[in-house]
């Protein structure tokens, strides 16, 4: 298969938009109920930038588990508005019902006896959102967070990078470049706003390859 895909990619010369596609997708090990002392915890991070597609991936794995007949709830931080009071919506406005919490505890009180939890944006919870996703994979829930992994400044944005090292799958998912068309994996601001944490959208950030990223900064 490997070889397939150089020498597909290698007819289309470098079109790197083109060879996308072929970013293996991710397949869940297992699916379908368990009983209780049968389940097996695990957590899973997916990262990138802004306008990447970490939306999007973990409502396609939630969606998946709720085909399964999975018990599933999802989460994001109430701070997080931009679309929806309650929902979690994507860029492209793909929907699933979620629950507002104000702090990463109360995930624990809310999550009940569910097989996956997923959080949206936790970027925006702070670090106890680590211990909560070692006790949900601890109990037998399937963790399924995702969130920006670099900031505004091109660092890395905490706690992802202690979720990051203590996952058992990580997918780092990349934009499209929007000065250069390239691959992106930065998020720049637009404005001269220096706060880190600034909820916008398109009219105030864009997804920007390395080289775009630091080239406006130097």
């Amino acid at each position: 298969m490997k070889n397939f895909v150089a020498a597909f990619y290698g007819s289309f010369g470098q079109n790197k938009a083109f060879a996308t596609i072929f970013t293996p997708m991710f397949i869940e090990t297992s699916l379908g109920n368990h009983h209780h002392a049968g389940r097996k915890g695990q957590v899973e991070v997916i990262c990138g930038s802004m306008f990447s597609g970490k939306t999007e991936e973990l409502i396609r794995r939630l969606n998946r588990a709720l085909i399964a007949r999975q018990k599933v709830e999802i989460f994001k931080p109430a701070i997080d508005q931009r679309y929806h009071a309650k929902n979690v919506v994507s860029h492209d406005e793909t929907v699933i019902r979620s629950t507002p919490v104000q702090f990463a505890d109360d995930i624990l009180l809310l999550a009940g006896n569910c097989d996956v939890v997923g959080i949206d944006e936790v970027q925006f919870f702070d670090n106890q959102i680590v211990a909560v996703a070692e006790r949900l994979a601890a109990s037998g829930v399937r963790v399924i967070l995702a969130g920006l992994d670099m900031d505004f400044e091109g660092k890395p944005f905490e706690p992802m990078p202690q979720l990051m090292a203590i996952a058992e799958y990580v997918t780092k998912v990349h934009a499209i470049c929007m000065k250069c068309g390239d691959l992106a994996a930065f998020s720049y601001r637009l404005s001269g706003e220096k706060s880190k944490v600034m909820l916008g959208e398109k009219e105030s950030y864009e997804a920007r390859c390395r080289r775009c990223f630091y080239g406006n900064k130097n």
